[in-house]
Formats: C-alpha cells, structure tokens, sequence
C-alpha cells in the first residue's frame, strides 16, 4: 500500500509541471525550494529551538554561492555546495552565543543576528551589493549529452533538478532524525534536564540541529539564486520568515509531512485566491491572521486533522464494501 502509494505520488510530481502554464511552473520550482526551506527550519525545531533568523541562513547561502560563482569561478554546482557549506559555518560561529539562551531569548537572539546579517549586506557594496543586492548571478550550465539538451533557463528542468535535490535532502533529513542522534534531539526538546543529568551534551547536540538545517536552509538559497538570477536583503527579511514560521506552524510540526502540508496550502491560497481577489498587498496581514486562527483554535496543525480524515474514509469505504457484497 505504502509502495502503491509512494510510486503514485512519484507519478503525480513528474506529471505535474506538463498540466501547468509557464507562471505557474515558476511558482512550483519556487514551492519545491520553500518545501526545503521550511523542512530544514522543522529539522532545528527538533531540538525545542524556534529560531527568527533562519531564513537569513537562506540568505548566507544565496550570497555565498553567488558571490564565489561570480567572482572566483566556481562552476555552478560547486557553488551551491560552497554557499549551503558557508550557511552551516556560519550558524555554528553564531550558535556560541545564541546557545548561552533558551527558549524566548533564543527566539529574540536569533532574530538580532539574523538583522546583524542583514544591515552588513546592505552596507557592503562589495562583496554584496549593497541595498540592491547582487545582480546577474551564474544560471546553472545546460547539459548536452548527444540528442539529450537539458535548458535549466526552463522552469520544468528547473523544477525536475530542484525536486531531485530536495528529495534527496528530505532523505536524509528524515534519516537522521529517525536515528540515535534525531532520538536525542527529541529528548532535548521534552526532557533537556533529564537528558543533561545522565551525560547528554545538550548544547553540543543543539548546534548540531542548528549547523544542519542552516546547511540545507542555505542549499534552498542557493536553488533561488540561481534560478531568479539576482538577490537582494529584503528577500531575506524577518516578513519572509513570518510566512516560514506560518507554514511550519498550519501545517503542524509534531511530524515529517506537517510543513509540507502547510506551505502547499498556503501556496496554493496565495496563488490561486489571493491573486483572483487582489489581496496580494495584505498577504502579511492575512498571514497574520491566519498564525494567530491556528495557534488558537489548531495549536498542532492541519497533520493533526489528517488521521481523523483517514479514519473517516477508511470507514467510509469499509461501509460501502459492505454495501455491495
């Protein structure tokens, strides 16, 4: 069942791009990278740590990778690798101070050192442009392999080499939390006192949490950069993290699929309702909105609907086999 199941979904995400229009393809290469982004911000959230800042570590790997594609050379898939390597260098530098807090104070620390960030890459012109940001960044080189020409300038190869190397980090994001160290990384969350007391290296294990999803938070900048061809500081500002919080947070993170939920649905509200009513503009406000209607009346998300929504169906088709014997 789960086979049938997963092959199912397989067929269903490579069919996809060729039902869509181009802006609409445009906007599921930028829904694959954002299931990255906020899947790396879950991964952090393991260890009880909800973080301001993360959509800044997005950032130092958009600018690191653009920075050592355009001005040392680096071919292109080496500077995704560099800028996403960067991104978790530069979480463990801050993690010695950001991990002297806890909970609230994290939560308010993070979101300094990701302004700290933010106001240097405004005031740099050189590496980082300034306020404008960095323009015309590398696009990644198009493959010919005899009668095979693949055109990454395309939205749907785009997307097929974004889906790749997402569901490749989800992989291995899911791994590690089902192993030994994710185990660990639960008990910190529930238990940290506890888990201190019989040897457990608490900060140690939080930094790891941290080092790791800022890597892949950094890998999701690197895929924007390239494919948008330029940067700037306000893309990664504390709004954008707002809309990672509001995702993680509707979609539920108790468990691996509860984000995804979230930023599909919330994706799909964007592009489809808000755009229909010209609500654009109050996206924030409705954001807004709707974190504090979840925080109140779904505190665990919509993952926490969808067992009931099973059971309900599994009954229902039980009841009409039934029916027809």
């Amino acid at each position: 069942m789960r086979i049938s199941g997963a092959l199912a979904l397989a067929a269903a995400l490579v069919a996809l791009p060729h039902v869509l229009s181009f802006s609409q393809q445009e906007i599921l290469v930028f829904l694959v990278i954002n299931v990255l982004l906020v899947m790396s911000y879950r991964f952090l959230a393991l260890t009880g740590e909800w973080s301001l800042g993360h959509v800044v570590m997005m950032g130092v790997g958009a600018y690191a990778s653009a920075i050592v594609s355009k001005r040392l050379g680096f071919p292109v898939p080496l500077a995704m690798f560099t800028g996403a390597a960067v991104a978790a260098v530069v979480a463990w530098l801050l993690s010695f101070p950001l991990f002297r807090m806890k909970g609230f104070y994290f939560l308010i620390g993070s979101f300094a050192a990701g302004e700290v960030i933010r106001l240097l890459w405004k005031r740099f012109r050189d590496p980082f442009g300034g306020p404008k940001g960095l323009k015309r960044i590398d696009e990644l080189p198009d493959i010919e392999l005899g009668a095979l020409q693949i055109d990454f300038f395309d939205p749907v190869a785009y997307y097929y080499f974004c889906l790749i190397v997402v569901v490749v980090s989800l992989w291995f994001l899911f791994r590690v939390e089902r192993s030994r160290v994710g185990l660990t990384f639960h008990a910190i969350h529930w238990r940290d006192n506890l888990a201190a007391s019989v040897g457990v290296d608490t900060r140690g294990y939080r930094t790891l949490a941290l080092v790791i999803a800022s890597f892949f938070a950094g890998l999701s900048g690197t895929l924007f950069a390239h494919y948008v061809g330029a940067i700037n500081p306000n893309r990664f500002s504390v709004e954008e993290m707002v809309y990672v919080l509001t995702w993680a947070i509707v979609g539920g993170t108790a468990t691996f699929y509860g984000p995804i939920l979230g930023v599909v649905l919330l994706t799909a509200l964007n592009e489809v309702v808000f755009r229909e009513l010209g609500l654009e503009q109050a996206r924030p406000l409705i954001y807004g909105v709707v974190l504090i209607a979840f925080v109140v009346f779904l505190p665990r998300g919509i993952e926490s609907v969808v067992p009931r929504l099973l059971r309900v169906g599994g009954g229902l088709s039980l009841s009409g086999g039934r029916r027809g014997t």
